[in-house]
C-alpha cells in the first residue's frame, strides 16, 4: 500500500463515527462520581485544588470503561494511585530546574513500556502522563503536592466507592463472553452443513478464557450460569468438526453426510439457544425439534453414521445435554453456590511481579513494545523542550496531545492523530466560545466540565474525533478556573495540539515499527505452538488415562489459539501499513507466506480433529504414538527456526518416523479410533508437507511482495 493510500485510509478511519453510545447509566454513574470530587473540593479549597481532583476523577472513570475483566473498582484505585504518583513527581520535579523533562521521559518511557503487560495498562499509564504535564504548571511546596497528588488519588477512590455501591451489569462482560462462544459454534455448525472443513473464529475462545480468570471474591459471587460451561464449549468445537469432516468422519455424499447436516443444524439451535440463556440469565429454551440431544435414542437414524462419525455425534449429543442440564439445574437452584471450575484471577498486588516480568522481556532492541517506548520518550520530551523553547505559555497541549495518540502501530497511531487534531480543535473552539460569550462563573464552570465528562464517557464507542472533542470540552472549562484570556488560551491549545500530533506523526514514520516485518515470526510462533499441540494430542493417545495428558492437550490449544491470533492481529494491522519490504533481511514471499498460513492452519484443524476422539478410561492406548508426538514437537520447532532465518524447512526424518508408526498401527486389529487416527496423522503429515512446499526458497518473481522476517 502506499503512503497516500495508507494516510487515506488511516484517517478515514480516525474520523469515522460509530453513533453507538456507551451504557448510560454506567456514564451517569461515573459523572456522578466526578461531580462529588469536584464540587466538595472547590468548596473547600478552591478552584486549582478542584483542577486536581477532577483529573483524577476523571482519568479513574475513564479506567472503569477499559476493557478488563477485573472488578472495576480495582481499576479506579490503580488509576488514581498512578495518577497521585505522577502528579506528586511532576509537582516536586517541575520546582528544580531541568528536572521535569527528565522525569517527564522517563515516564513516557514506562508508559510505552506498559503495553507489554496489556492495553488497558498502556491506556492507563498514558492518562497519568497527560495529567502530569495538565496539572504541574507553577512550582510549589512538597507538602503542597502532596496535597495535590492526594486529591488525584481521591478521585480514583471515589469512583471505586460509586462502582462498589451502585452496581451495574457487574458480570455482563463475563456473561457475553461466554455467550459469545457458543453463539460462535452455533455459527460453526451452520458453517459446517455447507463447508464440512470451515474455521472456527478463535477469538471468543480466548476473550472468554480471560473472563474466567476471577479473584477470590468474583469467584464466590460469580452468577452459576457462568461456571462450568466454558469447558463443555471447548470441548463441542472438536466434535463438530470430526464429525463434518469426510476425512475422519461422515462421508462426503451420500444419506451419511445427509444424517450429518441435520445433526448440525440441530446442534446450531441447541447452541443459539444456550448462548441466549446465558447472556440473558433466564431459563434455557431448547427448540421442539432437537436431534442432536436425541442421537442416542432408537430410531433417530443414528444408524446412518458409521465409524468415527457415529462416535463424534454420541459425544456432541452428550456435551449439548450437559450443558443444558447444567443451565437447567442452575436455574432451579439446584447447583451449589460454589461449584464449578474455573481459572481465579490472583489480586492486582500478586500480579506485579509478574507484569515486571512481563515488561523486561520486551527490554531488548528488537522488540515492538521497546520502540515505542523509546519514540514515545523521545517524542514527548522533544514536543514539550519545542514548545518551552517558543515560549508559549500552555505548551503542554503539545507534548499530552503526543502522548495521546502514539500506540505501538502504525494504523492506530495516524488514525488517532488526525482524529485528536480534528476533535480537539472543534472541542477547543466550542467550549472556548462558550466561556467567551456566557463569561460562566466557577460554579457553573465546574458543572460544565462534569457535563462534558459525562458526554466523554458516553462517547467512548463513539469515535476517537468526538470523545477528542469532549475531553477538550472538559480540559477547557475546567481550566477555565484559572486566570486567563480565553481567546488567547484558544489558539495557544489548537496550534499546541497541531504541533504535538505533527511531531508524533512524524516520529512514526521516520522510525516505524512495521508489522509486515514480523510476520514470519508471527507465522513462527504459531508454527511451533501447533507443533505442540499437535504433540500432545499423539502423546495422549499413546498415555494410560489418568495421567496429565489431557492437561498437557488443554494448556497447548490455548497456546495455539493465542498465537493464532496475535499472528491474524499482526496481519490486520499489516494491510494497511505503507512498507513492502527491507533489502537487508531474510525474506519470504507475500505468496508464500499465505501458502505457510494456509499450510499451518491446516496442521491446527487437523489436530482439532484427533483431539475430538481422545482415548477415555477404557479405551485402546496406541503404540508408538507418544514417540511420534515427540518427533513432531522436535520437528516443528526446528521448522520455525527455519523461517525465521530465511532457511527451508526439512519434515524428511518425521516423514520416515511417521512412515514406520503408520506400519506399526496397520499390523494391528482393525478398530475404529485405529482407522482414525492413523487418517488424522496423514493429515498432520499433508499439512507438513505443504509447509515444506510453501517456505522452499527460490528467486523472488517481480510480482511477490517480500515480507521480511524481522525489522
Amino acid at each position: 500500500m502506499s503512503w497516500f493510500a495508507a494516510l487515506r485510509d488511516t484517517a478515514k478511519t480516525g474520523l469515522t463515527v460509530d453513533f453507538s453510545l456507551t451504557n448510560p447509566r454506567r456514564s451517569l454513574r461515573a459523572a456522578v462520581a466526578a461531580a462529588l470530587v469536584i464540587f466538595p473540593t472547590m468548596a473547600i479549597y478552591g478552584p486549582a485544588h478542584a483542577a486536581s481532583a477532577a483529573m483524577g476523577a476523571f482519568i479513574a472513570g475513564v479506567a472503569t470503561f477499559q476493557r478488563s475483566f477485573r472488578p472495576r473498582a480495582s481499576l479506579a484505585l490503580v488509576a488514581g494511585a498512578g495518577l497521585g504518583a505522577s502528579t506528586f513527581l511532576g509537582y516536586v520535579a517541575v520546582g528544580i530546574p531541568g528536572a521535569f523533562p527528565v522525569l517527564l521521559a522517563l515516564w513516557a518511557f514506562g508508559a510505552g513500556m506498559a503495553w507489554a503487560v496489556s492495553p488497558t495498562a498502556g491506556v492507563v499509564a498514558a492518562n497519568t502522563l497527560a495529567v502530569m504535564m495538565v496539572v504541574v504548571q507553577l512550582p510549589v511546596s512538597v507538602s503542597a503536592a502532596l496535597g495535590h497528588a492526594l486529591l488525584c488519588s481521591v478521585g480514583g477512590g471515589v469512583q471505586a466507592l460509586v462502582v462498589t455501591l451502585w452496581p451495574i451489569d457487574s458480570w455482563r462482560a463475563q456473561r457475553d463472553a461466554l455467550a459469545d462462544i457458543y453463539a460462535g459454534l452455533g455459527d460453526y455448525a451452520r458453517n459446517l452443513r455447507q463447508d464440512p472443513v470451515a474455521h472456527v473464529d478463535p477469538e471468543p475462545f480466548i476473550v472468554a478464557r480471560q473472563a474466567a480468570r476471577l479473584t477470590a471474591r468474583q469467584a464466590r459471587r460469580r452468577p452459576p450460569e457462568l461456571r462450568g460451561l466454558r469447558t463443555i464449549a471447548e470441548q463441542v468445537r472438536p466434535a463438530l468438526a470430526a464429525l463434518a469432516d469426510p476425512r475422519v468422519g461422515a462421508a462426503a455424499e451420500g444419506p451419511e453426510r445427509d444424517r450429518a447436516r441435520e445433526v448440525l443444524a440441530a446442534a446450531a439451535d441447541v447452541l443459539d439457544a444456550l448462548a441466549r440463556a446465558i447472556r440473558t440469565g433466564e431459563a434455557v429454551r431448547l427448540p421442539m425439534d432437537t436431534p442432536g440431544l436425541a442421537l442416542a435414542r432408537p430410531g433417530t437414524g443414528e444408524d446412518l453414521l458409521r465409524g468415527g462419525a457415529r462416535r463424534s455425534a454420541r459425544r456432541l449429543s452428550g456435551l449439548l445435554g450437559r450443558a443444558a442440564d447444567r443451565l437447567d439445574r442452575q436455574d432451579r437452584g439446584t447447583v451449589p453456590a460454589r461449584t464449578g471450575t474455573g481459572l481465579h484471577r490472583p489480586p492486582l498486588v500478586k500480579v506485579v511481579p509478574g507484569a515486571l516480568a512481563t515488561i523486561g522481556r520486551q527490554l531488548h532492541q528488537h522488540s515492538a513494545i521497546f520502540h515505542h517506548a523509546v519514540r514515545m520518550s523521545a517524542v514527548v520530551t522533544s514536543a514539550y523542550l519545542a514548545a518551552r523553547l517558543l515560549g508559549i505559555e500552555h505548551g503542554y497541549w503539545a507534548p499530552m496531545a503526543s502522548a495521546m495518540v502514539m500506540r505501538p502501530d502504525f494504523a492506530q497511531t495516524f488514525s488517532r492523530g488526525v482524529a485528536r487534531i480534528a476533535g480537539t480543535a472543534v472541542g477547543v473552539l466550542v467550549s472556548t466560545a462558550i466561556v467567551q460569550v456566557f463569561n460562566p462563573d466557577d460554579w457553573v464552570l465546574a458543572a460544565l466540565a462534569v457535563v462534558s465528562m459525562g458526554l466523554s464517557y458516553m462517547m467512548l464507542s463513539t469515535g476517537y474525533a468526538l470523545l477528542t472533542a469532549a475531553i477538550s470540552s472538559y480540559v477547557v472549562f475546567l481550566l477555565g478556573l484559572q486566570p486567563g484570556e480565553p481567546v488567547q488560551l484558544a489558539v495557544d491549545r489548537v496550534a499546541m495540539t497541531l504541533l504535538g500530533g505533527a511531531v508524533a506523526l512524524g516520529a512514526y514514520a521516520l522510525f516505524p515499527t512495521w508489522q509486515t516485518a514480523r510476520l514470519p515470526e508471527r507465522l513462527a510462533e504459531w508454527l511451533a505452538a501447533a507443533g505442540r499441540y499437535a504433540a500432545a494430542v499423539f502423546t495422549a493417545y499413546g498415555e494410560p488415562a489418568g495421567g496429565r495428558a489431557e492437561e498437557n492437550v488443554r494448556a497447548a490449544l490455548l497456546d495455539v489459539r493465542e498465537t493464532r491470533s496475535e499472528m491474524l492481529a499482526a496481519l490486520d494491522r499489516a494491510e494497511v501499513e505503507p512498507v513492502r519490504h527491507f533489502a537487508k533481511v531474510p525474506e519470504l514471499s507475500r505468496k508464500q507466506f499465505d501458502r505457510a498460513r494456509s499450510a499451518v492452519g491446516m496442521l491446527d484443524r487437523s489436530t482439532v480433529l484427533l483431539e475430538a476422539h481422545l482415548p477415555g478410561e477404557d479405551s485402546l492406548l496406541l503404540p508408538g504414538a507418544a514417540a511420534f508426538g515427540e518427533e513432531l514437537r522436535d520437528a516443528t520447532a526446528i521448522a520455525a527456526a527455519a523461517i525465521l532465518l530465511g532457511q527451508d524447512v526439512d519434515f524428511t526424518m518425521l516423514r520416515d518416523a511417521h512412515r514406520t508408526w503408520d506400519y506399526l498401527l496397520a499390523a494391528l486389529p482393525r478398530d475404529d479410533r485405529i482407522d482414525v487416527t492413523r487418517a488424522g496423522a496423514r493429515l498432520v503429515m499433508q499439512a507438513l508437507t505443504e509447509l515444506e512446499k510453501a517456505v522452499r526458497t527460490r528467486p523472488q518473481t517481480a510480482r511477490e511482495e517480500p515480507v521480511p522476517s524481522s525489522a
